[in-house]
């Protein structure tokens, strides 16, 4: 199981805001296709999925506030 955490953004910025999931969970993903979309008050980026899998699980949803470090999700 590989866990997707928020890596570090840039100096200073240590949260971010999700905006939108490219898939959801129980769906075929790739390593390196765009998984969620995040917003901070600097950027809007994408997250690539670390690793090709099952989408098994969605910790965060859409709207929410997460930390550098905080796991986003789980591929298995």
């Amino acid at each position: 199981m590989t866990e997707v955490k928020l890596p570090p953004i840039a100096e200073g910025v240590n949260k971010a805001n999700v905006s939108y999931w490219h898939h959801a969970a129980g769906d075929n993903i790739k390593e390196g296709e765009d998984l969620v979309e995040l917003v901070t008050d600097k950027a809007t980026f994408n997250l690539p999925a670390p690793a090709s899998g099952i989408l098994k699980e969605i910790l965060v949803n859409e709207g929410d506030e997460v930390k550098v470090g905080q796991v986003l999700a789980k591929v298995e």
